[in-house]
């Protein structure tokens, strides 16, 4: 039986009673660590994967002691420049102990690394659709309803305060047309137009025959 564990973002095949060596890890010599990382279970009878990791599994250690990897060396240099630099690294480690694995968590145990917390799908607000008569009710100024101007067949929501451009577009056309009216009635007087003579069915006009008749009474 063998698991897989993740251990400070590094992975290892761990089996029990054997001894793995990680990074550093805070906590005393003779310790036990709980591992709950658990990414795959391999027993002799069935085999079990995590998404990512197994719930309920563990894996318990025991540390024995905190030492030194050997040294790395880190050699640089530049040609034609005198450029040479030597460095060395010695990485901390920590030996540890398998004792356990187990496919169930048992109770009471410290865990040396919090397990990762599934977090719930933020629902985002959607936004209203505007409509443009919700936008021409916002616009109109003070705090009395629009009242509603007919244009012909279409309507314009106006505010009280102001006058409508369909009325103040229809006043100066008014005007204009008593001034032309107005204006031919003065060069008609002025003209002096002469009346159409009355006819008679002979064809002699009215006006002589009254003008005959009061001479004649006269006399």
């Amino acid at each position: 039986m063998y698991a897989i564990v993740d251990i400070a973002g590094q992975q290892f095949k761990v089996e029990k009673d054997k001894k793995v060596f990680v990074n550093r890890i805070n906590g005393e010599v003779g310790s036990k660590v709980d591992l709950t990382k658990v990414l795959f279970i391999d027993n002799e009878k069935e085999v079990k994967i995590g998404s990512p990791y197994l719930k309920d599994a563990s894996v318990t250690g025991k540390i024995l002691a905190h030492l030194k990897d050997k040294k790395v060396k880190v050699f640089k240099k530049k040609r034609r420049k005198g450029y040479r630099v030597l460095n060395g690294h010695r990485q901390f480690l920590t030996e540890l102990l398998i004792e356990d694995i187990s496919e169930k968590k048992k109770p009471g145990e410290k865990t040396l690394e919090k397990e990762t917390a599934v977090k719930k799908p933020v629902k985002k607000e959607v936004p209203e659709a505007r409509t443009p008569g919700k936008e021409a009710a916002k616009k109109t100024t003070g705090s009395k309803p629009a009242a509603k101007v007919t244009d012909g067949k279409k309507t314009i929501a106006k505010p009280e305060g102001k006058k409508s451009t369909a009325a103040k577009k229809s006043t100066p056309v008014k005007k204009e047309t008593a001034a032309k009216q107005s204006a031919t009635g003065k060069t008609a007087a002025k003209k002096g137009s002469p009346a159409k003579k009355k006819t008679d069915k002979k064809g002699k006009s009215v006006a002589d025959k009254t003008s005959k008749e009061q001479e004649t009474k006269k006399d």
